[in-house]
């Protein structure tokens, strides 16, 4: 079985920053197991399989260890490949089926803009674990529906975390997404995700779900620009829409090759 793969950098215009994941597309359906293997395989933080032969298309995220049940920025890259290559199904704007509800994708002037459901975080009572495991203490702490959301005063604090991702792992959660006021963007945030096999995510569209309605509250507005501080970077333009958020950035082709699965 030969199977069309893509690697995209997804929220960034340059090759070799932003977050790369694997694009792989299937005419039917693959083993759950052969999925996992292959993600495993390639060793991004995820992989997308997308099956065209269903309408609306099919869409699963795999980490090299565990499915997820939603993923940004591997869904910003699927559309860029179907925008890209395959024009003829992706239309003026893509549908997904995802263990997530249905998830639009539409250009919108240069960016490619996801549509996904808002995810509000309630504050949770200041725990001293998340500072032991930070190195630093947040000055408030919230749950969305996968991730802790840990809040920080300045840009500074954020830039220089550095986390003990061994206790990060012990937390009861897909992941920590630290976040603060930004100096240049509107918010600025890092995503450590060592439960799922990711210390630290580059760039994170489903972070952003639950970051969004947080800094629309505390912020007073409903469009920000924001900047997650990894190594690689990204930069997302983003929108509160009531109960959804709009999610828009670039991405750019690194490869597209074939696997083969004996």
């Amino acid at each position: 079985m030969k199977l069309k793969m893509y690697q995209v950098d997804a929220f960034t215009d340059k090759l070799f920053s932003g977050n790369p994941a694997a694009v792989v597309i299937l005419e039917s359906a693959i083993e759950d197991s052969q999925m996992q293997s292959i993600a495993l395989e390639n060793n991004l933080s995820e992989t997308a399989f997308l099956n065209i032969a269903e309408s609306p298309i099919s869409i699963r995220w795999f980490t090299p260890s565990v499915e997820v049940d939603l993923c940004g920025h591997a869904t910003l890259a699927s559309a860029t490949v179907l925008f890209q290559y395959f024009p003829e199904i992706a239309g003026n704007e893509i549908a997904f089926n995802s263990k997530s509800g249905i998830l639009r994708v539409f250009k919108q002037g240069d960016y490619f803009c996801l549509d996904f459901p808002a995810d509000k975080p309630e504050k949770i009572e200041m725990d001293a674990s998340f500072a032991e495991a930070l190195g630093d203490s947040p000055i408030e702490l919230l749950k969305g529906k996968d991730d802790y959301l840990a809040i920080f005063e300045q840009q500074s604090q954020i830039q220089n975390m550095q986390p003990n991702f061994q206790q990060l792992a012990k937390f009861k959660s897909r992941g920590l997404v630290i976040s603060a006021p930004g100096t240049e963007v509107d918010f600025v945030s890092r995503c450590f995700y060592s439960q799922t096999g990711i210390d630290e995510d580059p760039v994170t569209g489903s972070a952003h779900t639950m970051l969004i309605p947080y800094w629309a509250k505390h912020l007073g507005k409903v469009e920000f620009t924001a900047h997650q501080l990894s190594a690689r970077g990204g930069v997302l333009h983003c929108k509160l829409n009531n109960d959804r958020v709009l999610i828009s950035g670039n991405s750019v082709v690194y490869f597209e090759g074939m696997i083969s699965i004996v």
